[in-house]
């Protein structure tokens, strides 16, 4: 484990990037203040230097809320987002901080859709983003790396990414929601519907929409 002097980088910071993005993104961005000790820890436990956007965000970031909420980067938590990056990922991806990462989940949505960084889990194409959609439980390629993940979530067409998930007064409600919550439909997004509007649909916790997304996919992937 490298020291939290050695993560630091005061020459080339990576925040001077994500701020250039930020100046000139077309959606609205809302970044999350940080709390300087749960930044330290958080950069201590991910490994990662602060070179890269990555590492800047998580350090210099509580988090950050794309389109009033509907995306969640993590970064070192917040009272909005109480989730940190490398805590998050502990008991998922890795057991125990410093360990190599087959995936690092980095992002995710309100409709249970969940951003991650390949490390070896889903191909050779490390470094690159995945998205685990909830309409069809399974990892899709986005053909981008985390910066151009970011500059996607700044600028890039999120309603045609998300076209037919986004519901009647969706904005209305995402005002009223915790960012550890995202919203659980019934019947789930992944099963036969005409309309999004005619399921049902209450908060629920991340963890548990997590939890039981990848116990459907097993079950399903078992079936077949």
């Amino acid at each position: 484990m490298k020291q939290l002097h050695e993560l630091i980088n005061t020459e080339e910071p990576g925040w001077l990037i994500v701020l250039d993005l930020f100046n000139n993104a077309t959606n609205k961005v809302e970044v999350l203040t940080k709390d300087n000790g749960k930044a330290d820890a958080a950069i201590y436990n991910c490994q990662v230097t602060t070179r890269s956007p990555m590492g800047a965000i998580i350090y210099e970031t509580g988090g950050i809320l794309v389109d009033n909420g509907w995306i969640r980067i993590l970064g070192s938590g917040n009272e909005k987002i109480q989730r940190n990056l490398p805590e998050w990922n502990k008991g998922k991806s890795i057991a125990e901080y410093g360990q190599q990462a087959p995936y690092l989940l980095v992002a995710d949505d309100v409709i249970g859709g969940f951003f991650a960084i390949n490390g070896g889990e889903f191909g050779d194409d490390l470094g690159q983003l995945y998205y685990f959609a909830p309409d069809c439980l399974s990892w899709e390629p986005m053909e981008m790396g985390y910066s151009d993940f970011i500059r996607w979530t700044f600028n890039g067409n999120l309603e045609q990414f998300y076209e037919g998930f986004r519901w009647e007064n969706y904005k209305e409600e995402l005002e009223k929601l915790n960012w550890n919550n995202v919203f659980g439909f019934y019947p789930f997004l992944h099963t036969e519907y005409d309309n999004i509007n005619d399921l049902s649909r209450k908060p629920i916790s991340i963890e548990e929409i997590w939890n039981l997304q990848l116990e459907m996919k097993k079950q399903y992937t078992t079936q077949k």
